[in-house]
């Protein structure tokens, strides 16, 4: 069973991680094979609630993009550099392929060989030199080892085809030759005395036993085939070593985790049928056919806390949406096939989960406890939230319990630990809790900061402001806001880009300045998106 990605959105924040973390452990439990992954940095106020619980921290998931590994290419398709040219072409028509990826022992990558190599040999080429191994000669020659000196064969090729007289008049045998010849018995022993390297007998050729005793004194191979001559002489080029068809050039190769789409723009200018597959040690894992680009498996992932395109994982439409848990307005991801998507008006998307344990009759564990209440503190405020629930109240009773910590006390610590400007750039505030959002055509993005000091961030407002505008600039996003939320005062500062100003004064219905303070604007979800996607739609 493949294994399943559970993550939520990019500059994940408390909830998205956590309940990410807290499903993937609920659906092993259950059987199924899932990990929990984060498509973003990590806030410090997450890092105090895993650590606080002695939780790992999820690793990175870059994007979930169709790659190599996720085709249906022949795998493990290849050839060894000494075995022969016919075992080659044999593999090839076995598996109905035009190409065949040559390793040496240790499985490196040597070459490609093709069936437009092999031509040159099987019709055009007269191969004299042979580089093989006795073995390989037995193999394609179907033959018999009368005598074996020597593991591997190099020599010239020579058929004895001439009447014997004319034969040892006209022919210098020496050390170096191989020597094809049937029940020619001055032939055999001429060569023989030249010491030649071998002789191969064809036609199951009878050799007299005073022959074969010299033989065996001057160290000649002998093999005995029941192919006939023309035969014989026609199948033992293919005996060479398939390494003697490597060419000089490098063809073209692919890493396993190379991407699809780069494969098939890769393809579009070369128009080859055959790419070997490697890993990045340069070890041969098989022969990507081009047209196993329409035969995938796409990786399988779960959503958590969201369900906009945009703040989701780079190459979502290239995977296998499999279910969907979140608890905001839906968004525009689509999917290829009906999936399940549990959407519930609670103030996080743990207790959604933290309700999964409980439909599921599975037992909270305190570590999971403990993040699960986590999540649902920092989306709610510790239950000071408009979006609370009587479900999301439920869930932090119950988990703070088996978490064995007062929630008020704990949560006040939580959200002190993410309110923090220490070493944080105006950038890393904006980014601390960012998210897109798309109306029609018109693309906008909304960061939220926790904090008890606007102080420290108005000092810096101009500061701020740059970076907002150039955000929207290099992303075309008519509206960039940095929300800087006050739970003690029951409110959020904004931040703008200058070119979205307009938007605001819309929106909140007068001349807005940087900095400017919304009373009772504490979630974004509810206060913050439906305002402006509002005024956007317009």
């Amino acid at each position: 069973m493949k294994k399943t990605y559970i993550f939520g959105h990019r500059n994940p924040d408390t909830d998205s991680v956590v309940s990410a973390i807290g499903l993937s452990y609920l659906k092993n439990q259950l059987g199924d094979i899932t990990e929990a992954r984060v498509i973003g940095d990590i806030n410090k106020e997450t890092k105090f609630a895993l650590d606080t619980f002695h939780v790992k921290e999820p690793k990175y998931l870059n994007d979930v993009k169709l790659q190599l590994k996720d085709v249906h290419y022949h795998k493990n398709f290849m050839i060894k550099d000494t075995d022969s040219i016919y075992d080659g072409y044999q593999a090839m028509l076995k598996e109905e392929l035009t190409g065949i990826p040559v390793v040496s022992d240790n499985q490196q990558f040597m070459g490609l060989v093709t069936i437009k190599d092999l031509s040159h040999i099987i019709i055009n080429e007269n191969i004299e030199d042979l580089y093989t191994s006795y073995d390989n000669l037995l193999k394609v020659l179907k033959g018999e080892e009368v005598l074996r000196f020597s593991n591997e064969i190099i020599g010239k090729l020579l058929v004895a085809a001439y009447k014997s007289t004319t034969f040892m008049s006209n022919v210098a045998l020496n050390e170096q030759h191989i020597l094809i010849v049937g029940d020619r018995h001055s032939v055999i022993e001429y060569a023989i005395n030249s010491k030649i390297k071998m002789i191969i007998l064809s036609g199951d050729a009878y050799m007299k036993e005073e022959h074969l005793k010299m033989a065996y004194q001057n160290g000649v191979n002998i093999i005995r085939t029941p192919y006939d001559t023309y035969r014989v002489s026609r199948l033992v080029s293919l005996t060479n070593y398939i390494k003697t068809m490597i060419k000089i050039y490098n063809p073209i190769k692919f890493l396993e985790t190379d991407f699809v789409s780069d494969v098939l723009d890769m393809n579009y200018k070369l128009k080859h049928t055959n790419y070997p597959v490697i890993d990045k040690n340069n070890k041969c894992l098989g022969l990507l056919k081009i047209t196993d680009l329409s035969e995938k498996t796409p990786k399988k992932v779960i959503l958590v806390d969201h369900n906009e395109k945009m703040q989701s994982v780079e190459g979502l439409e290239e995977a296998d949406i499999l279910e969907i848990f979140d608890h905001h307005n839906l968004g525009n991801i689509t999917t290829n096939h009906p999936i399940n998507f549990r959407n519930m008006s609670v103030g996080s998307t743990s207790t959604i989960v933290y309700t999964l344990f409980q439909e599921k009759n599975v037992e909270i564990p305190k570590d999971i406890a403990g993040i699960l209440l986590s999540g649902i503190l920092s989306d709610t405020l510790i239950l000071k939230s408009p979006t609370v629930t009587e479900k999301d109240r439920e869930a932090v009773m119950n988990l703070s319990r088996i978490a064995e910590v007062d929630y008020s006390v704990y949560g006040m610590e939580l959200l002190k630990s993410g309110t923090s400007l220490d070493g944080m750039s105006p950038m890393d505030v904006l980014y601390h809790d960012y998210k897109l959002f798309s109306v029609g055509d018109k693309n906008f993005a909304i960061g939220q900061f926790f904090t008890m000091n606007f102080d420290e961030i108005e000092e810096k407002l101009e500061d701020y402001v740059s970076v907002l505008d150039r955000v929207s600039e290099a992303n075309h996003f008519v509206l960039v806001c940095l929300y800087v939320t006050d739970i003690i005062k029951n409110g959020s500062y904004v931040i703008f880009n200058q070119k979205g100003k307009n938007y605001l004064d819309i929106a909140y219905q007068k001349d807005v300045t940087e900095g400017f303070f919304v009373e009772g604007c504490i979630s974004r979800k509810k206060h913050v998106v439906p305002v402006i996607m509002s005024i956007l739609e317009n």
